[in-house]
């Protein structure tokens, strides 16, 4: 692993609040993502960076060392960022679009709409499973827009960061399993009904393995072996009955794979749409925006057992508040 920018903010942080838990609060984050953070920044490393006694988390040698080298980049990274971020905004091409996103269903819908209304743009695409680097590069002036997932309150980034936030929508999360499995033909499945199951899950940042195994824990159980896989091996896993896994209800259809949704919906995931507000792309945010939810909505029309489902759930899809 690569030692980045948001690496220092969580090292940071713990030594300004003493320890793991209240910095947690400051970054706006899970307790567990912290923590979990921390440990592959330390393996990165190769040693530890706080002792943990009585009054707290203090710093290790090596710990005082990053810490001493943190506090002169993160001030000089943040002034690069906000003059980066004034001087593309200031040069952005009147034709053309740069948008991040991780994977969803709605950059393909939105880049369609865009085209639609002007044939000459041009849209240019970066993609990533970590929300935290696309609002990294869009801080940075480098993408116009990002479109990330949360499964929490909370939005990428850290405080301070100026990015400005609105919510696309709010995605069930359903689970996948092959057409052949003994759940697959349900309106809805009883979490507790797969504790026996393994799972293939995907990669990214954010506090969503904690809020699964939250969800399993009320349900009775604890997850078996979770086998950690891009989408597309995810999919061979489940296809083939070696894992069940975890998917946006407005998952593309799959030959020979079901997705249904969970009793109860204990899982989300909040599709937002972030910009810097001294950017050029400020000006259009209202607009991609109203794309945005457009193409989300078309994607969650394509799963007819979803928007049935929905309507006994209305706390998901596009939320009043962005109409």
């Amino acid at each position: 692993m690569n030692l980045e920018i948001r690496h220092l903010r969580v090292v940071c942080a713990i030594a300004d609040t003493g320890s793991v838990t209240k910095a947690a609060s400051l970054l706006g984050l899970a307790q567990p993502a912290v923590t979990a953070q921390l440990q592959r920044i330390e393996r990165a490393l190769g040693g530890p960076l706080f002792e943990r006694g009585r009054r707290g988390a203090s710093p290790t040698a090596l710990g005082e060392l990053v810490l001493a080298r943190a506090r002169v980049v993160l001030p000089a990274m943040k002034g690069l960022q906000e003059d980066a971020a004034q001087l593309m905004g200031s040069r952005a091409k009147a034709n053309q679009w740069r948008i991040g996103a991780v994977n969803g269903p709605i950059l393909g819908g939105l880049m369609s709409r865009l085209t639609a209304e002007d044939e000459n743009l041009e849209v240019l695409t970066h993609p990533s499973h970590w929300a935290d680097q696309l609002s990294e590069l869009t801080t940075a002036g480098k993408l116009d827009y990002c479109i990330v997932g949360v499964c929490g309150d909370t939005v990428p980034g850290t405080p301070g960061d100026g990015l400005m936030w609105r919510e696309i929508a709010v995605d069930a999360v359903f689970v996948m399993l092959p057409e052949s499995h003994p759940l697959a033909a349900r309106w809805e499945v009883d979490l507790a009904d797969l504790a026996d199951a393994e799972w293939a899950v995907m990669p990214g940042d954010g506090c969503f393995g904690e809020c699964f195994a939250a969800a399993c824990a009320r349900a009775g159980f604890t997850p078996r072996t979770m086998h950690e896989m891009d989408m597309g091996n995810a999919l061979d896993a489940v296809y083939a009955g070696h894992a069940v896994g975890l998917c946006k209800a407005t998952l593309r259809r799959v030959d020979g794979i079901v997705t249904v949704p969970i009793a109860g919906g204990p899982l989300r995931w909040r599709h937002l749409l972030g910009w810097h507000p001294r950017s050029h792309a400020a000006g259009f945010a209202d607009v991609m925006l109203s794309h945005a939810i457009a193409a989300y909505e078309e994607s969650a029309a394509r799963n007819a057992h979803y928007m049935q489902w929905r309507k006994a759930n209305p706390r998901f899809g596009p939320q009043l508040s962005n109409a």
